[in-house]
């Protein structure tokens, strides 16, 4: 849902920003910056939750030093855009965005089930503009992992779908492999 008053001009990520620091927001609010739009993000079932835990687990497992692993964080993603990924892995170590968050990532992850259409075309679009080399959908509706590659200008160019038994390794891993059904609640 958007929260975004139609007359509103698009928002800039320095005008969300300020806005954020100002207590604009209820305590407890998760809101997001896409392209100009703020969204409200939905609540998390207890399945969506698990997934989290099982992706943190599975992630903080395959990379190790020189990357973060960072859940439910911003990334700073161009001048209209601050998405909260549900994971987003970066180069470095977590002080090294101490004053500003990361304007790119090697891996982007969403969980779907209610936000399917946000996360494949909203935030799809946004992180293969943004150059991302990787952007994973863990798709809890049909129980299966959507990996999109070789980003383009509005879309990436490749898309699979792994079922549960199936294996990912990560474009900056490869030689880590994660079982798609370990992922799935």
């Amino acid at each position: 849902m958007s929260i975004s008053h139609p007359n509103h001009a698009p928002w800039t990520r320095e005008e969300y920003e300020r806005t954020v620091e100002a207590g604009s927001f209820q305590p407890g609010d998760r809101f997001e910056l896409v392209e100009g739009v703020v969204y409200d993000m939905a609540p998390q079932n207890s399945r969506h939750a698990t997934a989290v835990r099982l992706l943190q687990k599975a992630l903080d497992a395959v990379f190790g030093a020189g990357f973060d692993v960072r859940c439910q964080l911003p990334l700073a993603l161009g001048a209209d855009s601050e998405p909260e990924p549900d994971f987003a892995v970066v180069s470095g170590d977590p002080r090294d965005y101490r004053d500003s968050h990361p304007t790119r990532a090697v891996l982007a992850v969403e969980i779907a089930d209610s936000s399917a259409f946000h996360d494949r075309v909203r935030k799809g679009r946004l992180y293969a503009r943004s150059g991302i080399p990787e952007y994973w959908i863990l798709n809890l509706i049909d129980g299966v992992l959507e990996v999109y590659r070789e980003p383009g200008e509005d879309s990436y160019r490749s898309r699979v779908i792994l079922r549960p038994s199936e294996t990912i390794s990560p474009l900056a891993r490869s030689q880590a492999a994660i079982t798609v059904g370990d992922l799935i609640p």
